[in-house]
């Protein structure tokens, strides 16, 4: 193909990505036939720059949207003290290719450790590359469930959290459960299940989510759903907050 049928390509492309189907089915061809290829190029320049400036102003949207700690980004995260192991993982995760099978992420590790900043580096990630993506401490997300419940609006709300591709429920094991609390966070996992991703901060082990969801049958009906598809980074690193005045920290 010549550079002018490239050109052309990129013209029709552009505009129906901006809904534009009749002028993406007629400009190029009426400019190519009255004669003016100088011109087609331009306009091609002129439809890349709105591209750029319609994905910066998504982007910009979508961070707000997503409560994310604006400091806890890839940049700032301490890759080298994690591993190479664990490093490889998130850099993985970042390029986000988990959230189109909906799978979820599962990070455990003991209290300041790190799981918090690299969720949050990896939502930053997914954001920078167009993906919806929201964060919450968990206790918070549930006392919110809890209210749309007894205002008749939990199905409402379930919604508005579909639109998320990504949900991230920080410090899940804080969270001792009441009965209500239970049901409400055990239904808004079942909504996402196989169809939105969940990423997960835990200072608890699987083997000790009875203390979160006080029941044995809901406990393994959760981890059920939760792994099925997913990817489990383990935070065995020293806590950030047990090192020494002298020695750089960051969580």
């Amino acid at each position: 193909m010549n550079v002018e049928g490239d050109v052309l390509l990129q013209v029709a492309a552009l505009l129906k990505q901006f809904k534009l189907p009749t002028a993406s089915e007629e400009m190029g061809r009426r400019l190519v036939e009255a004669g003016c290829p100088d011109a087609l190029k331009v306009v091609a320049e002129v439809l890349r720059e709105e591209e750029d400036d319609r994905m910066a102003r998504r982007v910009d949207r979508l961070r707000r949207a997503s409560r994310l700690p604006s400091s806890k980004t890839m940049a700032t995260l301490e890759l080298p003290r994690l591993g190479m192991s664990l490093s490889n993982k998130l850099r993985e995760l970042a390029r986000g290719g988990f959230a189109d099978p909906a799978q979820n992420v599962l990070a455990f590790g003991l209290p300041g450790t790190g799981k918090t900043h690299a969720a949050c580096a990896v939502g930053h990630a997914l954001v920078a590359a167009g993906r919806s993506v929201f964060f919450t401490p968990t206790f918070k997300l549930v006392q919110e469930l809890l209210v749309a419940k007894r205002d008749l609006t939990l199905p409402r709300m379930l919604r508005k959290l579909d639109r998320f591709d990504v949900l991230i429920l920080d410090d899940i094991g804080y969270v001792r459960q009441s009965p209500e609390e239970v049901e409400v966070l055990f239904t808004l996992m079942a909504e996402r299940y196989e169809r939105r991703s969940l990423i997960i901060t835990s200072n608890l082990v699987f083997s000790e989510w009875d203390r979160i969801f006080n029941n044995p049958m809901t406990t393994a009906a959760a981890i059920d759903r939760l792994v099925h598809h997913s990817v489990v980074l383990e935070f065995d690193v020293p806590s950030y907050r047990s090192q020494s005045p002298e020695e750089p920290a960051s969580c």
